[in-house]
């Protein structure tokens, strides 16, 4: 039987053991400075708990949930989508955010013979790439029985959807479906691509932890309400 660490095992071990995503949205490292909205919440959660945050990286989300589960991680500290189906593996905090998922391809070329998807019809029989336990896979696949046509999904572990763009914009791959959020700060990087068909509908996101862990996601509910707070009236302040 698996010992149980919840927020008194943490307290007691002064240290919270959080696992994000390397990508420009999460955490990112540029020259000598750390930026990211993971990555600024975490920050806000240690200086509040006075707990240290012992910040993981982890492209795969599949291996973040298994180790979680192990006790190695304690929080998943990525934009996880709330669904029944995730629901079954992890309890989510107060939601973080929301998105959508877009497809990613190559803008229409004379010298490409690629098709260009101007809408989700278009998709079938089309090969479409996404990471590891996205959750546009079943969006994907409900699409495939809404237009009674086959969509072949090729999942990539340990790969980022940032590395899936680039994978795109070099011509490995066709066709990727990312979070929306990810396509937009990938734009200017990417003039020769094209994010503007939405796949899925806007879904809620937040943080996965263990559903046996009920003190710490109470606590952690507290902790991101109270920066969300902050930054709502940051925001206002600078208007």
């Amino acid at each position: 039987m698996k010992s149980v660490r919840d927020l008194p095992e943490i307290v007691k071990d002064k240290t919270l053991n959080v696992v994000t995503e390397y990508n420009s949205i999460d955490f990112h490292v540029a020259g000598d400075t750390i930026t990211g909205s993971q990555y600024e919440l975490c920050q806000f959660i240690s200086h509040r708990s006075g707990l240290t945050v012992q910040l993981y990286l982890e492209n795969d989300l599949e291996t973040a949930i298994r180790k979680l589960e192990n006790n190695v991680y304690d929080v998943i500290a990525q934009n996880i989508a709330i669904t029944n189906e995730n629901r079954k593996f992890l309890a989510f905090t107060v939601p973080i955010t929301y998105d959508k998922q877009v497809l990613v391809q190559r803008k229409h070329n004379n010298t490409d013979s690629v098709p260009f998807i101007t809408n989700q019809l278009n998709l079938a029989e089309q090969t479409v790439y996404v990471t590891k336990n996205s959750p546009a896979v079943l969006r994907l696949k409900h699409l495939a029985d809404e237009i009674a046509e086959p969509i072949y999904i090729k999942e990539i572990t340990g790969y980022t959807s940032e590395q899936l763009i680039y994978m795109v914009a070099n011509k490995e791959i066709d066709y990727a479906v990312v979070d929306k959020e990810i396509s937009l700060k990938n734009i200017p990087l990417y003039p020769d691509l094209d994010f503007g068909t939405d796949i899925g509908f806007t879904q809620l996101q937040a943080w996965g932890l263990r559903k046996n862990s009920p003190l710490l996601l109470d606590s952690l509910n507290v902790w991101i309400t109270m920066f969300q707070q902050q930054v709502s009236v940051n925001s206002r302040s600078k208007k």
